[in-house]
């Protein structure tokens, strides 16, 4: 549905030349919800907007649906009202002379003689009460809040039920119970009505909990590509194992490796030998960091048994976050964050031990 290939786009800067997006492939098919996850300046924006035609690339080709809509080598720039898409701006881009109603309406009306007046109106109250504006059809647009004015910016896209929807952050401007409420029913909607959808953002809960596929990207570079819980559970570099959700890094070094397929060894660290996942090309002696998501790491009660990974430290610090207690625990050498119940009792300075379960734990090469 959307294919873009080996994707290059330069700009000018005070500063020089700016390689923004560096040779990204991308293939988005029909009706898959894609997410570009990233922070600010690695270049999820830019390539967007490359789609959108609102950016000429500087190489590489863009297709949609088929239709080749950009090619630097075939010189060939479809412009962005031929392309059958609908935009979200970050910024609000709404139109300040026009009351709410027209703002929606203004995509239909101008498909001239495709609908009915009844059919835009039935259709604009639709997208209205999707993005929770229903009763504001005759406020002037400059008199919305601004969460308002980004959720009737979404309406207005959504409104034409285009082939191909782009997001550029469009819940960055509403509260946290709005944005979780208005994130669930974007989803549902595009994927009832089979949208093909890019979506752009920062926010790693939004990625996680709307994508089919994200692409984590770190500057110009798609750094890994994958399922959310392939990029949650199986981060492929340490980028990626720090920007989603909280992480724990061990450093160490390999001390054993598997035989005959097996991925799984040891690294030693200053906290004591870890059994953990290696990657591919693991050897004996090579630097490492081993990751651990904090909600993987369990209490028990002392370091004799059959437990694998048994690590001794205090408590540095306990935090109560509402729906658990985050604890910040003192190794040798260095420290782990973990999550428990919030009814669990320990104190600050008390000595625990630590399970870090070895298929949890991921070795990646520093």
């Amino acid at each position: 549905m959307i294919n873009i290939e080996n994707l290059h786009v330069h700009y000018e800067s005070t500063e020089g030349r700016v390689h923004a997006v560096k040779g990204i492939n991308i293939n988005v098919e029909r009706g898959q919800f894609y997410t570009m996850l990233g922070p600010s300046g690695c270049g999820k924006t830019t390539t967007l907007r490359s789609v959108a035609g609102l950016e000429r690339p500087s190489g590489g080709t863009i297709s949609i649906n088929d239709e080749t809509v950009f090619s630097y080598d075939a010189h060939t720039m479809v412009p962005p009202y031929r392309r059958e898409i609908g935009m979200v701006f970050q910024s609000y881009a709404i139109w300040p002379h026009m009351d709410v109603f027209n703002n929606v309406a203004f995509p239909l009306q101008e498909m001239k003689g495709r609908f009915t007046k009844a059919e835009i109106r039935e259709k604009v109250l639709k997208a209205l009460d999707l993005v929770q504006l229903s009763g504001y059809e005759d406020r002037p647009a400059p008199f919305l809040s601004g969460g308002q004015q980004q959720r009737l910016a979404l309406a207005r896209a959504l409104v034409r039920e285009p082939a191909v929807l782009l997001l550029d952050e469009p819940l960055s401007n509403l509260d946290a119970k709005l944005r979780e409420e208005t994130r669930t029913e974007i989803r549902d909607l595009v994927k009832r009505l089979g949208i093909t959808t890019i979506y752009v953002t920062h926010d790693q809960l939004e990625a996680l909990t709307m994508s089919d596929i994200i692409a984590v990207m770190d500057e110009g570079k798609i750094v890994q590509e994958g399922s959310p819980v392939e990029i949650y559970r199986t981060p492929a570099v340490r980028f990626v194992a720090d920007f989603i959700g909280l992480t724990n890094f061990i450093e160490g070094k390999i001390k054993t490796v598997g035989t005959n397929g097996d991925r799984m060894g040891e690294v030693e660290t200053s906290s004591g030998m870890i059994r953990c996942e290696l990657p591919n090309d693991a050897v004996t002696g090579l630097e490492v960091v081993v990751v651990v998501r904090p909600e993987d790491v369990k209490l028990v009660a002392d370091q004799s048994g059959s437990s694998e990974n048994v690590l001794q430290g205090d408590v540095g610090v306990a935090m109560f976050m509402g729906d658990a207690k985050e604890f910040r625990i003192n190794l040798k050498g260095s420290s782990i964050r973990l999550r428990l119940h919030p009814s669990t009792e320990i104190n600050e300075g008390e000595v625990v031990n630590l399970e870090l379960p070895a298929h949890c734990c991921r070795a990646l090469i520093v």
